[in-house]
């Protein structure tokens, strides 16, 4: 059975990995996995402008933050170029902005 995610208070570096299909997560990934899950709820929240119990609302975010994770995974980076944000991403977070100009 798959897992749903719900809230994206509820994600932990588990539910991460197990996005990212790792089947085990090795002892020095742990502070990286950590660190991108908070990199991407804090884009997330920064984006739309929204804090946490209000991003809980919306399912949406929940892939926002595993999609934008799975980025910085595969780039092994700790913050998010505008330039080079994932449309998928962006268009979900869009949706929901609450400080759009």
């Amino acid at each position: 059975m798959a897992n749903t995610y719900t809230k994206v208070s509820e994600l932990s570096i588990n539910d991460l990995a197990n996005y990212l299909r790792l089947t085990e997560i090795p002892v020095s990934d742990t502070t990286l996995l950590s660190s991108i899950l908070e990199a991407a709820k804090s884009y997330v929240l920064t984006y739309t402008g929204r804090d946490e119990e209000s991003a809980d609302t919306f399912p949406e975010f929940t892939l926002a933050v595993l999609v934008l994770s799975e980025d910085l995974y595969d780039k092994r980076t700790y913050s998010v170029d505008k330039s080079e944000a994932n449309k998928v991403v962006e268009s979900i977070l869009g949706m929901r902005s609450v400080n759009l100009l």
